[in-house]
């Protein structure tokens, strides 16, 4: 009887430890490319509504001063996985292979009973463990029509389908046939907005009544930024008329779209009705020169990529509506973050790649009912290395000491950590695509201090309190000199806290 009532207490205590334990939450992390916090709502935009993330960021928490470690799509994905510099991880240049033998973080939500999948865009050159399911895209994939290959290395063409909306259809489907009994962690990663920036059918001509107002730094003439001066990412001079804009493509006799040859006819119809039809007719009509082509160009440019936008914020609804209707909500972290930010004219650029704030800073919001207030700002200095172990927190899993990141949960529940003032980037890519020149650099609250390695050899410091565009570049100016030693005392202190052994030679060879 003894053992019995022995026996009986333990089940009841084990019972009643079970019952406080609050239950492990699933994570839905929506991943897409090139989205612009400038072109979010939520952040303020006038450019566009981006209703469904905003819902997001209503329910949960925005990131303010969200920053990445290196702005390119491939690194950033990398960084995400291993909570690690690109230096660390190998992953510094784009187009690039993964290195699979390393640790990744889903392998630690595997080992505590989390499903685990990526669905969308990867672009990693090669798949990663940790993953229990997988179906990507290849390489950049396509809007139309688009590949997907499984972690069987299976590949199924979507015949006729816009790739924002099978991205959805795959993870609905894969969400229907999980494993009920265990949480999951999904990555959504939608291929949306980046370049050519070609829209659903639905939503070609969405922004066509809308004159976007020109950046205040459009017209930059880079006066004392090198580097600035000779990158190659102008909507002006690199933005293609034709590849990019669409203005007259190649069509063959039959009205056929000659460079997408994975349209569907209905969409072959569709595109030359509105792309030749009437923007290539309105291009040849007005006779653009000068000025006049530059801001047109402009505006085509915002026009397609906001509409390539538009799906994607309507898939992001379709999720949410999702987890309501399955009753998963109340359970369920669900983040929206891009992999960078991005220019929308600002400098009279586009792409990324620079410390600047547009590519520097990438839009972050989150939602975790009962445990993040709805509608809460969040100041500090965040960085994509903090991705991997704030998961892992967030999901009761244990963080590898080899993450370089620090988990900003308590931020979320406003607590009140000691936290990092000040971010270390380091960008590598060059001279393709677009000739931005190698740099390192500092972003603390108030200033960027940045040095451009190569072929050129120069400094940039920026206070963003009173040149909030970095028009201005104040490096070697009378009066600066205390607040340069100290930054670049802190960007060395950084570089031997993330071990960027390369970048401290570099510094110790640069001339003050």
């Amino acid at each position: 009887m003894k053992r019995f009532l022995y026996l009986g207490v333990a089940l009841l205590t084990l019972g009643s430890l079970r019952a406080q334990q609050p239950n492990r939450p699933n994570v839905i992390f929506i991943f897409s490319d090139d989205h612009a916090y400038q072109a979010i709502s939520a952040y303020g935009s006038k450019l566009a509504q981006t209703p469904n993330i905003d819902r997001i960021a209503n329910e949960g928490a925005l990131l303010l001063n969200n920053v990445v470690t290196n702005s390119i799509c491939g690194p950033s994905r990398a960084t995400l996985l291993t909570g690690k510099y690109s230096h660390l991880n190998g992953y510094k240049l784009n187009e690039r292979k993964f290195n699979i033998n390393q640790p990744v973080f889903p392998e630690e939500l595997q080992k505590n009973g989390y499903q685990t999948a990526w669905i969308g865009k990867m672009h990693l050159g090669s798949l990663p463990h940790g993953f229990d399911y997988l179906d990507v895209l290849p390489g950049q994939g396509h809007y139309y029509s688009p590949d997907f290959v499984n972690g069987k290395k299976d590949t199924v063409r979507h015949e006729g389908k816009y790739v924002s909306n099978v991205i959805t259809e795959l993870s609905l489907d894969w969400l229907n046939k999980r494993d009920a009994s265990k949480p999951f962690f999904l990555v959504v990663g939608h291929k949306a907005t980046h370049r050519e920036w070609l829209p659903d059918i639905q939503d070609l001509g969405a922004y066509d009544d809308v004159n976007f107002p020109l950046p205040a730094s459009f017209y930059d003439a880079y006066e004392g930024r090198e580097a600035a001066e000779k990158q190659d990412m102008t909507i002006d001079q690199t933005m293609r008329l034709k590849e990019d804009l669409k203005v007259h493509l190649n069509y063959d006799a039959k009205n056929r779209f000659n460079g997408y040859n994975r349209f569907s006819p209905e969409q072959k119809k569709a595109f030359y009705e509105y792309y030749e039809k009437k923007i290539s007719k309105e291009f040849d009509e007005k006779k653009l020169t000068g000025k006049a082509l530059v801001e047109w160009k402009y505006q085509r440019y915002l026009k397609d990529y906001l509409a390539t936008a538009k799906s994607l914020d309507r898939n992001i609804g379709r999720l949410l509506d999702y987890l309501d209707q399955k009753g998963l909500a109340k359970n369920t972290v669900v983040i929206y973050a891009s992999d960078q930010g991005f220019y929308m004219g600002e400098h009279g650029w586009f792409d990324k790649r620079f410390i600047y704030e547009e590519s520097l800073k990438t839009p972050f919001v989150i939602r975790y009912p009962g445990v993040i207030q709805p509608g809460k700002k969040v100041p500090q200095l965040v960085s994509n290395i903090d991705w991997a172990p704030t998961l892992l927190e967030l999901t009761g899993t244990k963080v590898p000491k080899e993450i370089q990141g620090k988990s900003f949960l308590p931020l979320l529940k406003d607590e009140k950590p000691a936290w990092r003032t000040a971010a270390y980037y380091h960008y590598y890519e060059f001279p393709e695509p677009h000739h931005v020149y190698p740099h390192f650099g500092v972003r603390t609250e108030r200033y960027t201090l940045v040095h451009f390695y190569g072929d050129i050899n120069t400094w940039e410091l920026y206070d963003l309190q009173k040149d909030p565009q970095q028009l201005k570049n104040l490096y070697g100016q009378k009066g600066t000199e205390k607040i340069t030693a100290d930054l670049k005392a802190q960007l060395k202190e950084l570089m031997v806290t993330y071990k960027d052994d390369e970048a401290l030679s570099l510094l110790q060879q640069t001339n003050p």
